[in-house]
């Protein structure tokens, strides 16, 4: 069987930025472990797998190590897949996905993605989490993800995190998100997950379900401009609205192929 792949960095205006997912349409659904082989085969942070319905279209995602209950830069990925490269004829894309619904609008080269408000409540920090920190955060809070809040920038470009320790725990599926109010930015974060193959992502969508309706209320303003502070980086445009988060970026493709499968 060959299938035909593409890989895009999301949240990203140019290559090698942002955060890189593979984009995988199949005509039908293959079984679960030959999904997670691709995307372990694949080794990057998310592959998204894609059927087209007559109405909407069903998604999922898998990192190289387990199946996703949410991922943003995926969802965005494929939403560009489905529009610039297989030109699918809508601007309003919804996908059926695990999460529930979630829609991407396209205006031009923008992508805004739809998806449910996580908000997050305050919660006690586990002892693998704290004991890995090389600085413990000024409050704690939990959704899907940990939410780890620090009183600057600076604390969350510095963080140090022994990973012996980190992967001492098991966060299934989420991971911790590391976040403060930002110098030029309404907010940053950098995201970790325990025993992950690639252990910091670098642009989280789903961790913004949580992020986005947290710093909603404590700045007092719907609108966001966000920054992840990965190596690679991603610039986020957020506004949390009526239970729902939307957040916009960009996407480029940086390469296709086809993926020879063989099923037994």
């Amino acid at each position: 069987m060959k299938l035909r792949y593409y890989q895009v960095d999301a949240f990203a205006n140019e290559i090698f930025s942002g955060n890189p997912a593979i984009v995988v349409e199949v005509k039908s659904w293959l079984d679960d472990q030959t999904l997670q082989n691709i995307a372990r085969e694949n080794s990057v942070d998310a592959t998204a797998f894609f059927v087209v319905g007559e109405s909407e279209i069903q998604l999922r995602w898998f990192t190289p190590d387990l199946e996703l209950d949410l991922c943003g830069h995926a969802t965005l990925a494929a939403a560009h897949v489905l529009k610039k490269e297989l030109n699918y004829a809508k601007d309003s894309i919804t996908f059926q996905t695990s999460a529930g619904l979630l829609y991407v609008e396209v205006e031009k080269d923008l992508y805004t993605l739809d998806m449910p408000s996580r908000k997050p409540v305050k919660t006690v920090l586990p002892e693998f989490i704290a004991q890995s920190l090389s600085k413990q955060p000024i409050e704690v809070l939990k959704a899907r993800d940990y939410i780890l809040v620090y009183g600057s920038e600076n604390d969350v470009r510095d963080i140090q995190i022994d990973q012996v320790s980190f992967n001492k725990g098991n966060i299934d599926p989420g991971g911790v998100a590391i976040t403060a109010k930002g110098d030029r930015s309404d907010f940053v974060s950098r995201f970790f997950v325990p025993q992950a193959t690639i252990f910091e992502d670098p642009v989280t969508g789903s961790a913004h379900a949580s992020l986005v309706p947290y710093w909603s209320e404590k700045l007092g303003k719907q609108e966001l401009f966000a920054v992840q502070l990965s190596e690679r980086q991603g610039k986020l445009h957020c506004k949390d609205h009526k239970g729902r988060v939307l957040v916009s970026g960009h996407a480029i493709t940086y390469s296709a192929g086809v993926l020879n499968i063989s099923l037994k």
